[in-house]
């Protein structure tokens, strides 16, 4: 009897951790800024962006010459802007300016990272675009990685971009839990949600999802299951490699399918 009181108390305390800690497990920022576009021969402007709650944001607005769009970039849950350069080389041979911002608690950004404060944060850059630089939204294109899909996708709801790219995407936190901890109740002690399968129900724009079967982190099941819930036009890019650097090893495999996503749905400006 008194072994099963200490297991249900190590079970209670567990319980307890994960719902008190669960942005730790979510958000793994980093505050240093290591490098920047330069350091992969692109040119860029610094941008201090305010979300409508007053936090300064950290950002970065890569040109690309004659842009076919502007790629709106919504980072994972890791490191901060500084650790995407390969990506932006790619999106520069795509014909695609790019603007980048850390989230609350990423990088140079004010704050702690929250679920409705990354939304705040999009929301941010999605009017610098519009109001600042009076980009119109059918030349934006929202672009998500990992968890930054579950941000791109609300944005792409509450507001009217050219097409929106999940990559790598979960269909919510509870579900991603619940494949980490199958011995915990999950969905019970979520406080993070990210419920990007009900608002890719919502998405009207064009969709691509991409996603590889190697995926070691995000399974490629969430990324179908995603695919399956858009609505049409969308379209499907199954890639190779792991979860962090499969847009690189997927190779033209990758960059072609973009390409020709972004020829079929967007208008040259």
């Amino acid at each position: 009897m008194q072994i099963l009181l200490a297991i249900a108390a190590v079970y209670g305390a567990i319980l307890i951790l994960v719902y008190l800690f669960q942005p730790r497990l979510v958000f793994m920022p980093t505050r240093v800024v290591h490098s920047t576009p330069s350091d992969a021969g692109l040119s860029y402007e610094a941008v201090t962006l305010r979300a409508s709650d007053g936090v300064k944001l950290s950002a970065w607005f890569i040109p690309a010459d004659k842009p076919r769009a502007t790629l709106l970039f919504c980072h994972g849950n890791a490191g901060n802007i500084a650790d995407r350069l390969e990506s932006f080389v790619l999106f520069q041979d795509l014909r695609l300016s790019v603007f980048i911002f850390d989230y609350r608690g990423y990088g140079a950004s004010e704050g702690k990272p929250t679920e409705q404060g990354t939304y705040l944060d999009a929301t941010a850059a999605w009017d610098y675009l519009v109001k600042e630089r009076q980009i119109p939204p059918s030349q934006i294109v929202l672009f998500g990685r990992s968890l930054g899909g579950a941000v791109a996708a609300w944005l792409a709801v509450e507001q009217a971009p050219a097409a929106l790219i999940l990559e790598s995407t979960f269909t919510s936190v509870p579900d991603m839990g619940a494949r980490l901890y199958p011995f915990l109740p999950v969905r019970l002690l979520a406080r993070i949600h990210y419920n990007t399968k009900d608002r890719i129900r919502q998405v009207k724009c064009p969709v691509l999802v991409v996603h590889s079967p190697q995926d070691e982190i995000v399974p490629y099941a969430f990324g179908r299951k995603l695919f399956e819930l858009a609505n049409p036009p969308k379209e499907f890019l199954e890639i190779t490699g792991s979860h962090n650097d499969g847009f690189l090893t997927s190779g033209r495999r990758y960059s072609d399918g973009l390409d020709a996503f972004l020829s079929r749905h967007l208008a040259e400006p």
